[in-house]
């Protein structure tokens, strides 16, 4: 009989050991996963933050873009946005999204949430663009540049948070997710707007002209960032 029972509590044990162990194991991949998406997510932020300004873009042919990729802004005004180590911006985020997308479905976020994730950040980076070709025509957008200014750090906030709510705590998230997307599907939608229209006053043709010739003749262009490995527009 006693060894029957060492026999049960032996054998009991060793399932709740085993279990324990795998509990934590999968504890520990979780915080590793989580982990990676918000490395992933402070680098997409990043890109932003390191925006230095445009620079000229190559006119060596068309640009070739990846099918499904929209043309960066900065070639509607035939120039590229370049963060501060001269590294062609659009293209750094657009690296940095995917990054990020893999990351988090990995951590278990749903698809249609990065979606709108990495559409808030590429809202913000056009929005720095658009300040960045303003700057260098010496301001002609005005008070419409603040106000979109503004929307598209809400928005990009906005998905932020719920990236961040689905990755955390994806039981809180999934009730109100359906209307929470079709929400920030208008504002989206109401961001591309505003942008179309910044966009259009940008590129006139008295504007596109004075750009051209800032962007080739400005003494500030002697301290920019190399862009010998950025891609030119579409000419």
């Amino acid at each position: 009989m006693p060894g029957w029972m060492d026999l049960a509590y032996t054998t009991a044990g060793g399932v709740v050991g085993g279990a324990v162990t795998n509990h934590l194991s999968r504890t520990q991949e979780r915080r590793e996963l989580r982990a990676a998406v918000m490395q992933q997510l402070l680098r997409v932020e990043a890109v932003r933050d390191e925006v230095y300004g445009i620079a000229p873009g190559r006119r060596e042919g068309p640009a070739r873009q990846p099918a499904g990729v929209r043309a960066p802004v900065a070639a509607r005004f035939g120039a590229v946005a370049v963060l501060e180590d001269g590294r062609d911006a659009e293209r750094a985020q657009r690296e940095a999204v995917a990054e990020l997308v893999a990351a988090a479905l990995s951590a278990g976020v749903p698809r249609r949430v990065l979606d709108f994730a990495g559409g808030g950040a590429e809202h913000a980076l056009r929005c720095e663009v658009l300040r960045a070709v303003d700057a260098r025509l010496g301001g002609v957008l005005g008070a419409p540049l603040d106000e979109l200014a503004v929307a598209c750090e809400e928005y990009r906030q906005t998905t932020a948070q719920l990236l961040l709510g689905a990755l955390w705590q994806p039981w809180r998230t999934r009730p109100r997710l359906r209307g929470r997307l079709r929400a920030l599907r208008r504002d989206a939608a109401a961001l591309h707007r505003m942008q179309e229209a910044l966009e259009s006053v940008l590129t006139g043709p008295q504007h596109l002209d004075a750009l051209a010739e800032r962007l080739r003749g400005s003494p500030s262009d002697q301290g920019a960032p190399r862009t010998d490995d950025v891609p030119g527009p579409a000419a």
